[in-house]
């Protein structure tokens, strides 16, 4: 599993530290050059207060000096805003203070013949993160932490993943689909609301609710753990050392299959799987495996160098995503724990200050940047076809939890010291009711 990351390591190569030296522009220097515009001063400090007025016109100042009229501009922000962070306005009082601004600027010239803002849009797009949310709910609370408790020898089960699906790239793909589907329902607010603090300075009073809405990223990390244990529960499962063995070498190639498409997550999530105690203690089985192709994946999602192996995989496939001619290039879902780590330690290594009192705006700048390429990755549309009974194989098939999956593995490979003999007797009195 990933290890705790350094937060001096991560930023002095990209030339953070937790106080970036304040600029002196001016607000009127604005927040730098965009596409086709000479290089100029850039804004990297100013006092909150100062940055709002910055962004306010006036009878004598204009954000854009070009610009006159800048009831567009405003149009345009509010619509950004209701597009990127629908999720703001789920409460009646900001959906208020939304209608109110458009009233106010609705006598421009520009915006009056301009539906201001698609509120059916915004209904829709509320809409679809509930569904989202619900359908989490449903999937949690029937199947995806049902953890199946172990209790007798096991009789050969029914199904097993090789019965379903003995095409590594096909369970590849589907994997993807899980992937980029629960992915879809995270929106950025969700990270900003994983780490947001009060700022001690800032003495405001929100205007809408201050819960904790994280429910789509906490589901998605909770996928990932049950991928983890369906992988090791797949191991664990046949009595003979040849079908473990099999399972193992299958689970292989599908990892292979993931690093190929761009899926890092559900690759790391089978390489954490197999690299489980309960699994990796099965000497005999993995005697008869072929594990040059393991070692390979593993040192790809190798933590040492802060995950420079995986750094360097995960650039080429944003390359490749960049440039592009169809969706199936375009896919990059990121290895999550690690990228929920990255923006952690960059929003706790950084601070929201500098000495002098300004918001720290390259820190913010740069959490946007983070943010805004995971938003471009997840948006992808999953080229490959949906194969329903895989699906429903991957949400559903029982999984042992941790003392299942020691006593399946005792039962399959005898323990072979006294500690292991102990937690074996143990098991069996607790779960099997045996001496």
């Amino acid at each position: 599993m990933p290890q705790t990351l350094c937060s001096s390591t991560m930023f002095t190569p990209s030339g953070f530290s937790p106080h970036l030296v304040p600029g002196e522009e001016s607000p009127q220097d604005g927040p730098g050059p965009g596409p086709g515009i000479p290089e100029g001063p850039q804004l990297t400090s100013a006092s909150l207060d100062t940055l709002i007025q910055h962004l306010v016109p006036t009878a004598d100042y204009y954000p854009e000096a070009k610009v006159r009229k800048f009831g567009p501009k405003i149009l345009q922000l509010l619509t950004e805003w209701t597009e990127t962070f629908p999720s703001d306005f789920q409460d009646e009082e900001m959906v208020g203070h939304l209608k109110d601004i458009i009233r106010r600027i609705a006598p421009c010239d520009e915006v009056r013949n301009v539906s201001a803002i698609n509120h059916e849009y915004l209904i829709s797009k509320l809409a679809t993160m509930s569904q989202g949310e619900e359908s989490i709910v449903k999937v949690n609370a029937s199947v995806s932490d049902k953890l199946v408790a172990f209790k007798t020898k096991p009789p050969p089960i029914q199904k097993d993943i090789l019965s379903i699906c003995s095409d590594p790239y096909a369970l590849a793909q589907q994997l993807t689909h899980v992937e980029l589907e629960r992915l879809s329902h995270i929106g950025p607010e969700e990270f900003v609301q994983a780490f947001a603090q009060k700022d001690p300075l800032d003495t405001t009073q929100p205007c809408f609710s201050d819960q904790k809405k994280t429910g789509n990223l906490e589901a998605y990390v909770k996928w990932f753990n049950r991928l983890c244990y369906l992988v090791a529960t797949e191991i664990c499962m046949p009595a003979k050392k040849k079908q473990r063995a099999q399972v193992i070498e299958f689970f292989i190639d599908v990892a292979r299959e993931c690093f190929n498409i761009g899926n890092f997550n559900s690759l790391m999530a089978i390489i954490s799987g197999m690299n489980m105690s309960p699994v990796s203690r099965l000497k005999k089985t993995w005697g008869k495996v072929k594990t040059a192709k393991f070692f390979i994946l593993e040192h790809q999602m190798d933590p040492t160098g802060n995950f420079y192996n995986y750094r360097t995989a995960l650039r080429g496939a944003a390359h490749r995503s960049q440039t592009a001619h169809s969706n199936r290039e375009k896919i990059v879902i990121p290895f999550f724990s690690l990228l929920i780590k990255d923006i952690y330690f960059l929003n706790e290594g950084c601070a929201n200050r500098l000495p002098n009192g300004h918001v720290n705006f390259e820190k913010f700048v740069e959490l946007a940047r983070q943010v805004g390429e995971f938003m471009t990755w997840k948006q992808v549309e999953c080229p490959f076809e949906e194969e329903r009974s895989i699906l429903h194989y991957l949400h559903t098939a029982p999984i042992f939890n941790e003392d299942g999956l020691y006593l399946a593995s005792y039962e399959s490979e005898s323990p072979e010291n006294q500690i292991e003999k102990d937690r074996w007797k143990t098991l069996r009195s607790t779960i099997l009711g045996k001496t």
